[in-house]
């Protein structure tokens, strides 16, 4: 092939790469005008290598017919059909010089190594559903590390006594008041990465750290409210029926107009079964809002909060089983622990079941849905003293880590918080019970 020929296949393919780039950037109107720079440049080639082919000589076609009928000589291997290596040229830098996976993309040494691999650097995240529930209960910002506040108890007020002519005043009860301290904590934690990650790096590695940081904080609220919500008695819902109870007695005037569901996947699933005599679904979504879901109680209607079952899992209920002789394929659970707070049970699957201690392991015998009802917003408060923090230093040192020696980069980030229980009977800690 001419030189001149070779030399614009060059360039057509180094433009087809350009126009990618700043398609891929958004680059949209760059990306068009090279594109037209393209067309002009394949054209060309075309052009010429229609003249090449007419300059060269024209081979003797009653020669060539000749050659091919007659057979080839003993011992020697008849030639193959001339290949047109100018075509087979063109016709790949028109396809971007892709290659058959069946011929040599899968041996470098064969061609492998000259074919591009499609490896983007900007960071992908695969979709996920993340949670906070510092939207649903009180927040007040602080100043101080520790102090109080003054609440008012629960008293039933008995009124005013009737007082006859002349007759004496009846006392009344005072009001009681009761504090709440808060004592404000420290929650952090720091991840070490290279400068050369940070330096080398296409993507944006500082903004991904963030972004990071931020949802550890968000699970540190999750955990300490979820903690509080959960350390409450927890009460048999058992069905329908018993949510309605829950909101319309337990929690009662006080809290049912703010009354809302906390619950998980699976208590979406399990509510999205619920049906009314004229088999009409009982959870509906929110007209204002379509992307929530609401659950008709009664004459109440419930706005419903969901969390995805890795940020409030359902509890596994487990039993002792009854099995006789070892069942294939079911595992089987020893448990430890005194069932108390400081040593709660756990329970470890059995790698190598015997038969003869089958009457001491445990089964899954279900699960419990959790079903956190009523006002968060009286239940819980957050005592702030400092949002999340973030520090990034290149000379800073922790336990096994040296910054500077390492020529590392260390971000800290820290969470200044409180987080107390205010009104108990503000909500009511439930689950729903379901068989294996």
């Amino acid at each position: 092939m001419p030189k001149e020929l070779l030399e614009l296949l060059e360039k057509i393919n180094a433009k087809k790469n350009e126009v990618k780039n700043l398609a891929q950037q958004g680059k949209l109107d760059e990306a068009e005008a090279a594109k037209k720079e393209l067309v002009d440049m394949q054209r060309k080639f075309d052009i010429m290598k229609d003249l090449y082919d007419n300059e060269r000589p024209a081979v003797n076609s009653v020669h060539n017919q000749q050659q091919a009928n007659a057979p080839p000589a003993a011992g020697l291997i008849p030639a193959e059909e001339p290949v047109d290596s100018t075509h087979e040229f063109a016709q790949a830098a028109r396809a971007g010089f892709r290659t058959s996976n069946l011929m040599s993309e899968g041996s470098n040494p064969d061609g492998g190594y000259t074919v591009p691999e499609d490896i983007q650097t900007q960071i992908q995240h695969y979709k996920e559903a993340h949670a906070q529930l510092r939207s649903l209960v009180s927040v007040e910002s602080v100043r101080t590390n520790k102090g109080a506040r003054t609440y008012q108890k629960k008293t039933q007020v008995k009124g005013f006594q009737k007082v006859a002519e002349n007759g004496k005043i009846q006392e009344i009860t005072g009001p009681q008041f009761a504090r709440v301290t808060y004592n404000i904590e420290d929650y952090a934690g720091y991840m070490p990465v290279t400068n050369d990650l940070l330096a080398d790096s296409d993507a944006n590695i500082t903004s991904e750290i963030t972004t990071w940081i931020g949802r550890n904080a968000v699970a540190t609220d999750n955990n300490e409210i979820l903690a509080i919500l959960k350390g409450k008695a927890a009460t048999d819902l058992s069905d329908l029926k018993g949510i309605k109870k829950a909101i319309n007695v337990t929690l009662g005037q006080a809290y049912r107009s703010a009354c809302r569901i906390v619950t998980n996947d699976d208590g979406l699933n399990w509510l999205d079964t619920l049906e009314d005599d004229n088999k009409r679904p009982l959870l509906n979504p929110n007209p204002t809002e379509p992307n929530a879901v609401q659950l008709r109680v009664g004459a109440t209607v419930v706005p419903i909060v969901v969390l995805p079952n890795t940020d409030m899992p359902s509890d596994t209920v487990y039993g002792l089983t009854s099995d006789v002789a070892l069942v294939s394929g079911k595992t089987y659970y020893e448990r430890s622990g005194s069932g108390t707070d400081e040593s709660p049970y756990e329970y470890t699957a059995v790698e190598e079941p015997d038969v003869s201690d089958i009457a001491t392991y445990y089964e899954v015998t279900g699960s419990r849905i959790p079903f956190e009802i009523g006002d968060l917003k009286e239940a819980v408060k957050i005592f702030d003293r400092q949002q999340t923090n973030i520090l990034a230093s290149n000379v800073a040192s922790v336990t096994g880590y040296n910054a500077f020696e390492q020529r590392g980069t260390l971000f800290r980030a820290d969470v200044r918080a409180d987080y107390k229980q205010i009104d108990g009977d503000a909500w009511v800690n439930g689950y729903i019970a379901q068989g294996a």
